[in-house]
């Protein structure tokens, strides 16, 4: 494979197809963000290596990779190319994963705030960047451009997944979540 084609030199690179488009296409953006996603979860999975707690959650988290790249893929494929490579196998597999880890959690009586241990404050940190890729998703939606369904569903309970093991590592390291207190008012 060859890693440089100079199509970014002036600005633009080719989707799935052969189209031709610049790089500040939302597209590009939603498969960047995706790649931007599955890298930053490659530092949380280097960080569970030696987390025996958490070798379960780590092995998922590997798996969610793998599926990270197809959603990626499935984004750089314009106008329904090709069948898609996110089912909606990937969606029930997370939500089984978080039926499995909710009762696990501590029981939330108000927010709290992304933090606890350095794993759960990056899982905090990818869920919120999960949901800009979402969003990012929801953009070509509504520009009628075509997006997997399932990968979006995917994405949306991803998110949602990230949140709960951040919560389930704390819970399993022995870690307190930190609790949102409402800020006192202020008159003037």
């Amino acid at each position: 494979m060859k890693i440089y084609t100079k199509y970014g030199d002036k600005g633009f690179t080719k989707l799935y197809g052969g189209k031709k488009i610049s790089k500040s296409n939302i597209r590009v953006d939603a498969y960047g963000t995706a790649d931007e996603v599955c890298s930053l979860l490659g530092i949380i999975v280097a960080k569970m290596r030696n987390v025996v707690e958490l070798q379960e959650i780590q092995k998922e988290c590997e798996r969610i990779q793998q599926q990270l790249f197809d959603c990626g893929s499935d984004l750089s494929t314009p106008d329904k190319l090709r069948p898609y490579k996110q089912t909606n196998e990937d969606v029930k597999w997370l939500e089984e994963l978080l039926d499995k880890y909710i009762p696990q959690m501590p029981k939330l009586e108000s927010f709290i705030i992304p933090g606890g241990s350095e794993i759960s404050s990056l899982f905090h940190l990818i869920r919120a960047n999960t949901r800009k890729l979402e969003r990012k998703m929801v953009k070509l939606l509504e520009g009628n451009e075509d997006v997997n369904e399932y990968g979006l569903q995917y994405i949306n309970r991803l998110s949602d997944y990230f949140f709960v093991v951040a919560c389930v590592s704390n819970v399993k390291m022995g870690v307190k979540e930190v609790v949102y207190k409402k800020s006192p008012k202020v008159f003037k």
